[in-house]
């Protein structure tokens, strides 16, 4: 059975460190765009990040570039998202997706004081 898995949220302080995990199984991820998303209570959900299969092209939404960097690790089947200097605003539930629309379930972030 194939799953995408989210790992790593968590309430830290503005100013703060994340670094979220999106793990398959049941299939390799390393022939898919896989991309990330974020959604916010009454907020529409909003695409973050995305990076290529091969890992050379990387996108970013204004909100996040040069805070944010996305990176795979085909070994580990794995997609990170390193998110730095975290503000109020970017707490929302994130999730993973890979190209074709299977999405994983989430993790909440929470930046606050």
């Amino acid at each position: 059975q194939e799953h995408l898995v989210e790992s790593g949220g968590g309430l830290v302080q503005p100013g703060g460190s994340l670094r979220l995990s999106c793990a398959a199984s049941g299939f390799t991820l390393d022939i898919y765009a896989i991309g990330w998303f974020r959604q916010a209570p009454g907020k529409e959900r909003e695409g973050v990040s995305c990076i290529s299969a091969s890992g050379n092209t990387t996108y970013y939404s204004d909100s996040v570039r040069g805070r944010f960097t996305i990176y795979r690790d085909n070994a580990r089947n794995t997609v990170y998202l390193q998110m730095n200097s975290l503000k109020p605003e970017d707490s929302a539930v994130y999730s993973c997706v890979r190209s074709g629309g299977f999405w994983g379930r989430g993790t909440q972030v929470t930046v606050s004081s």
